[in-house]
């Protein structure tokens, strides 16, 4: 495999990690900051306020977009891993 091809798949694999990782944490971000400002309105400083409603809506997100994130990867290997593999 010449460094060209590799140089070119390892590209492809860390945009699809970024697209993948992209709604968890689109929803990470959001969900902290509408609780930073739920906390800096009413005082409340609550470590388990910031905590749960993250994971909550991080949860969330996973599974609604869980068929994409998995149909990306697997059209990814079978498109760039697989005939990597096979071709030798």
């Amino acid at each position: 495999m010449s460094d060209v091809v590799f140089f070119d798949v390892m590209r492809q694999g860390l945009w699809l990690a970024v697209m993948i990782s992209a709604p968890l944490l689109g929803a990470a971000l959001l969900a902290g900051v509408t609780v930073g400002l739920f906390q800096a309105l009413t005082s409340v400083q609550e470590m388990t306020l910031t905590f749960v409603p993250k994971v909550l809506a991080m949860l969330v997100v996973f599974w609604v977009s869980m068929s994409f994130m998995s149909g990306a990867l697997v059209e990814y290997f079978r498109a760039q891993i697989i005939p990597l593999i096979i071709g030798g």
